[in-house]
C-alpha cells in the first residue's frame, strides 16, 4: 500500500533538512491518477533555510523559517491486463515528462519565465533516506507560485486584455529561450514517443529509457488522436468529415494529415519546446495581471510555438480582441486586425531585435494557420469549446486559399524528404 501523501511529503523534505509543518490536498488528478497538496515546510538549518530562499526568491535565512511548497503526488488506479491502454500510457509518460520538465529544463530557464522551481522528486531518489518506502511512486516538490502569482485562472474562462499579453509574453520567452535548447537536431533516443511507440520501444530497450520530454509537444497531435480521427473520417454529417479528412488533391494524405506532417518536429532552427496545453486554467497572474507563471508540464515537448497559440486563442483569448465585429462572423473569415496585433506582439518579442529574417512574417503566418487546421482537426473529432465559430471562420478561409493549398503540399513534400 503507497504511503499518504504528508509520509511522502516529509520522506522528501527530510532530503533538504527540512521538517514538514502541514499537507493540505487542494485537488485529486484527472480520472483518480493522483493528488496536489498544498504544503509547508520549516528549514532545519541556516543551510537549509537559504536553499529555500534562493529556490522560493524570498529572504529569511534563518533556521525555522517556513515556506510555502506544493507536492505532486501521481498514485493511478489499478489496470487490468489485456490490450495496452493508449489513454492510460500518454497520461504515465505524461507525468514522467513532467518531472523531467522540473528536474532538467526549469533550471536551464532564466528567471523572467515564471515556472516552479522544484525542491525534490522521486526521478534520481537513488541512495536517499526513504528510499525503499516511496519505490514505485512518483513525487515532485516544488515551489509553490500562488506567493508571487495569486491570481488564479479559472476553467474555460477567458482572461482580460492585461492578462492575454502576459501570457504571449511568457510563451514567447519560454519558446525563445528553449528554442537553443534541443542540441544538434533531433536525438529521438532521448525523447517520448507517441504512447503505443514509447511503449514498444522501452519493450525492447536493454536498460530504462523512460527519461525525457515529448518528441512532439501537446497531447492533440494526430499520431496519438488515430481514434478521433477516424470517427471524424466517418462522421459525414460533419462538414469536417470531408473538408479535413478527404485525400488532398495529388496527394494520398488528407489535409488533416498534410497539416500534421508539416508540424511534426523536424529538426529545424525555429522549433523550441512548446508548452502544450495553454489555457487559462494553466496559470497564474501577478495582482495586475501583467507577469504570468504556467504550471501543468504533463506536455511539453518539441513543436512550433503557434501551436500553444491556437489553443490559447481559441480557448482563453475573449472575442472582442481577435475579430473586428463580435456580433457578425461570416462564414469564411481572414485575419483581423485584432489577430494580427496579438501575433505581431508574439513575434516581435520571440524574435531578438535584428533577427526577423529568421523568422519572416509570411512564413509565420503560414505556420500559424496551419496550426489552426490542426487544432479545428482535433476540435471537430473531440468536441468545440472556445471561440468555435471564429476558429471554423477562419479554418473555412484558410483551407480556401489556394496559396496555402500550394504551399502546405510543397513544404510537407519537402519535410517528408528531408526527413
Amino acid at each position: 500500500m503507497a504511503p499518504p501523501a504528508d509520509r511522502v511529503a516529509s520522506i522528501m523534505l527530510s532530503w533538504h533538512s527540512l521538517k514538514l509543518v502541514s499537507c493540505t490536498t487542494l485537488q485529486t488528478l484527472w480520472a483518480g491518477y493522483g493528488q496536489i497538496c498544498a504544503i509547508t515546510a520549516k528549514a532545519s538549518t541556516e543551510e537549509a533555510a537559504k536553499h529555500m530562499d534562493k529556490l522560493c526568491g524570498m529572504e529569511k535565512g534563518a533556521a525555522g523559517s517556513i515556506y510555502p511548497l506544493i507536492l505532486k503526488l501521481i498514485s493511478p488506479p489499478n489496470k487490468s491486463g489485456g490490450k495496452q491502454d493508449e489513454g492510460h500510457l500518454r497520461k504515465m509518460m505524461s507525468y514522467e515528462v513532467e518531472q523531467h520538465f522540473y528536474s532538467h529544463l526549469v533550471p536551464l530557464l532564466d528567471e523572467d519565465v515564471g515556472v516552479a522551481k522544484c525542491l525534490a522528486s522521486t526521478k534520481g531518489m537513488d541512495g536517499q533516506e526513504g528510499e525503499q518506502e516511496l519505490k514505485g511512486l512518483m513525487a515532485t516538490i516544488m515551489v509553490d507560485l500562488r506567493e508571487r502569482f495569486p491570481v488564479a485562472g479559472e476553467k474555460r474562462s477567458l482572461l482580460d486584455s492585461t492578462q492575454v499579453h502576459g501570457a504571449i509574453d511568457w510563451l514567447a520567452r519560454f519558446h525563445g529561450r528553449t528554442r537553443d535548447l534541443p542540441q544538434n537536431g533531433l536525438d529521438i533516443g532521448n525523447h517520448v514517443l507517441p504512447p503505443l511507440e514509447e511503449s514498444i520501444k522501452r519493450q525492447s530497450a536493454a536498460k530504462d529509457i523512460g527519461n525525457g520530454l515529448w518528441l512532439n509537444g501537446g497531447y492533440t497531435y494526430l499520431a496519438t488522436r488515430r481514434k478521433e480521427y477516424n470517427s471524424l473520417v466517418e462522421d459525414t454529417d460533419s462538414e469536417w468529415s470531408g473538408a479535413l479528412c478527404e485525400p488532398f488533391e495529388g496527394s494520398s494524405l488528407s489535409v488533416a494529415e498534410m497539416a500534421a506532417s508539416f508540424l511534426t518536429p523536424s529538426g529545424r532552427p525555429i522549433e523550441s519546446y512548446i508548452h502544450g496545453d495553454v489555457k487559462s486554467e494553466n496559470l497564474f497572474t501577478n495582482l495586475t495581471g501583467d507577469k504570468v507563471a504556467f504550471f501543468d508540464f504533463q506536455y511539453v515537448g518539441l513543436g512550433l510555438g503557434v501551436c500553444d497559440l491556437a489553443k490559447l486563442f481559441t480557448c482563453s483569448v475573449p472575442l472582442h480582441m481577435l475579430v473586428d465585429d463580435i456580433e457578425y462572423l461570416p462564414e469564411e473569415l481572414l485575419m483581423c486586425d485584432g489577430e494580427r496585433r496579438l501575433l505581431e506582439y508574439y513575434r516581435k518579442r520571440l524574435i531578438p531585435d535584428g533577427e526577423t529574417d529568421a523568422y519572416d512574417w509570411y512564413s509565420f503566418t503560414r505556420h500559424w494557420e496551419t496550426a489552426l487546421v490542426d487544432w479545428c482537426r482535433f476540435q471537430a473529432s473531440w468536441g468545440f469549446w472556445g471561440n468555435t465559430e471564429w476558429l471554423e471562420a477562419r479554418v473555412r478561409s484558410i483551407l480556401g486559399d489556394q496559396e496555402w493549398r500550394i504551399w502546405i503540399r510543397q513544404n510537407v513534400s519537402c519535410e517528408n524528404n528531408r526527413r
